[in-house]
């Protein structure tokens, strides 16, 4: 799955609070940004592209999806709302090499509510990449949103949410 983010998804990312216009929330981690533009790329030579990687949220809302839905329309828009992608500082591939193994967790009020290792996704980065070049061409600042662990839940303002990936810091929201 891919999801199309624009800046303002993510503009509150480094303030360290999201603002939710509804109370559901679904997280979601891990996007990387590819640092030169490319189509139909092979997957041994996506990793060239990626410029860094950080930790993001993509927080759907369910409500507007299923009312999308019920009339025959895309859903887009429920995962597409202002502050929708926080993302958390950018850590550049030369500081912190390539991703395909370790923990990547999200707690919510402390509480453990996802729990992976990387080496278990379905696609890994080289993948993905290679498959939506196929699709789409990527363009250096463009981000990607690779999916989650199993068990994910809404959120409500309030809720503090941690995420973490081995070897990037813990990004911390605030639900506001």
């Amino acid at each position: 799955m891919s999801l199309a983010k624009t800046r303002s998804l993510s503009d509150s990312a480094h303030r360290g609070a999201l603002a939710s216009p509804r109370p559901k929330a679904r997280p979601r981690a891990r996007p990387k940004a590819p640092h030169k533009d490319g189509r139909n790329i092979p997957a041994d030579k996506a990793p060239d592209l990626v410029y860094d990687y950080t930790i993001g949220l993509d927080m759907p809302r369910r409500d507007l999806q299923r009312a999308m839905g019920d009339q025959k329309k895309p859903w887009e828009i429920g995962k597409s709302f202002d502050m929708s992608a926080p993302i958390g500082p950018i850590h550049p591939v030369s500081q912190v090499g390539h991703f395909t193994a370790g923990a990547i967790w999200l707690k919510v009020n402390g509480n453990l509510k996802q729990n992976a290792n990387l080496n278990r996704m379905i696609w890994n980065v080289a993948e993905q990449i290679s498959q939506l070049s196929d699709a789409f061409e990527l363009m250096s600042g463009d981000i990607i949103y690779s999916g989650t662990p199993a068990n994910v839940g809404p959120v409500v303002r309030g809720d503090v949410i941690d995420c973490h990936i081995d070897r990037l810091p813990t990004l911390g929201i605030r639900i506001v």
